[in-house]
């Protein structure tokens, strides 16, 4: 499967998790609609138009739910590792201002990408924190392919970085 194809089922399947816990998922929401329309834009392949649209729901949102959403989207297209890296980092941190327990079952999956990042910019300390933390909330992610998916991906990350020791 190619990447695009991946993060595509990926984020189907963690819009259809937020809706399914209830969380500030609204279909009528700007913020979820253009997020929503910008994973579209990805599936066709049309990823410069899926961007800005990504760009423009970061640019409406307005509190810690549609900021960590939107952000969490805009990192997946940059240019660069320490780009992504930033992004990666404040959807973390919006969602975990977040005061809804439902928000830690997103969790592992940006530890997973923060870990990530700070691997192949070879932090591998920061990697292996951030990797750790992921799986601190491992129970919070579901028992299907996506939380198998999230799971294996923290654990092989850091197997890699105890090969780097």
């Amino acid at each position: 499967m190619s990447s695009e194809k991946a993060k595509q089922r990926t984020s189907n399947k963690v819009m259809k998790k937020m809706k399914e816990q209830k969380m500030e998922f609204n279909t009528e929401n700007k913020v979820v609609k253009l997020c929503a329309e910008g994973m579209e834009f990805e599936g066709k392949g049309e990823n410069e138009k899926a961007s800005e649209i990504f760009e423009r729901a970061w640019n409406l949102s307005q509190n810690d739910f549609e900021k960590f959403t939107s952000a969490h989207y805009v990192a997946r297209h940059q240019k660069s590792i320490a780009e992504k890296l930033k992004w990666d980092e404040k959807a973390l941190n919006f969602a975990l201002k977040i005061n809804d327990k439902t928000i830690k079952g997103t969790l592992p999956s940006l530890y997973l990408n923060i870990g990530k990042c700070y691997e192949d910019m070879n932090d591998f300390d920061n990697a292996r924190l951030n990797y750790i933390t992921g799986e601190t909330y491992f129970e919070f992610l579901p028992s299907d392919g996506y939380g198998n998916m999230i799971k294996k991906g923290i654990e092989s990350g850091i197997e890699r970085i105890n090969q780097q020791n």
